[in-house]
């Protein structure tokens, strides 16, 4: 069953050695993070899944212990998600992941044991539907930690441009986020998410899969645009 939810965004920029001279702008951020972990972690859930998109169309699992970095984006940082010793030669975690994985260790994050699962993000909505609906089967209390950015399209220096569209797709994200509405994730149209660079629309309806029926209530703990990117931060409990 599904204890829990925290949704995040996931930039390296979270980071503040990627961040560097630009850390205190994204301040705010990071603190409704660790508040959305601060009510996971108040669920004493059996077991912790880090969910974040990645290339393709299905689902990729990373156990505990899998490392990852932020190499790639300007800073020497490692990190491993959860605590577990991972295989040799095991896939490193995406960034997605990598910024999860931080997350979780930057909250000193001991509650319970924790895996990773990328979702693609050209995953149809049905079939999203499915893998939350297996996260949330069996006894065990599930709690997820759900990474995603919203559009990338809301001004003219935003990475994808400006989208007209943009705006109003993420306001029905982070409404539906803020009410922990499923239906309104699950309708999340994949080809307008795809066109505004909406990376967190799979990891969405993953959790409005994993939730449905669940009476789970959320709350919205951030909801800006730095950068032209829309960032929500949600705790559903």
């Amino acid at each position: 069953m599904l204890a829990a939810a925290a949704v995040c965004p996931c930039p390296p920029l979270l980071q503040p050695q990627v961040a560097a001279g630009a850390a205190a702008e994204l301040a705010a951020l990071r603190e409704s993070c660790a508040a959305a972990l601060d009510t996971l972690a108040e669920t004493r859930p059996d077991h912790l899944v880090v969910l974040g998109p990645d290339a393709g169309e299905d689902r990729t699992p990373y156990p505990s212990g899998t490392p990852g970095s932020f190499r790639g984006f300007g800073a020497a940082v490692d990190v491993v998600l959860g605590s577990g010793t991972p295989a040799p030669g095991a896939a490193p975690l995406p960034a997605s992941l990598a910024v999860g994985a931080w997350l979780v260790a930057d909250h000193g994050w001991d509650a319970c044991p924790v895996e990773g699962l990328a979702v693609g993000t050209g995953c149809p909505p049905a079939r999203c539907a499915e893998l939350g609906a297996e996260l949330a089967a069996g006894p065990d209390r599930t709690a997820l930690l759900v990474l995603g950015d919203g559009s990338a399209c809301r001004t003219v220096k935003a990475p994808g441009y400006l989208d007209e569209r943009a705006a109003p797709f993420d306001a029905l994200a982070a409404e539906a986020l803020g009410a922990a509405d499923t239906a309104a994730l699950a309708g999340l149209d994949p080809v307008l998410a795809e066109e505004v660079g909406a990376a967190g629309r799979a990891p969405w309806q993953v959790l409005a899969g994993a939730a449905a029926g669940s009476g789970l209530a959320g709350k919205l703990l951030y909801d800006e645009a730095p950068y032209g990117v829309g960032y929500f931060v949600a705790a559903w409990s």
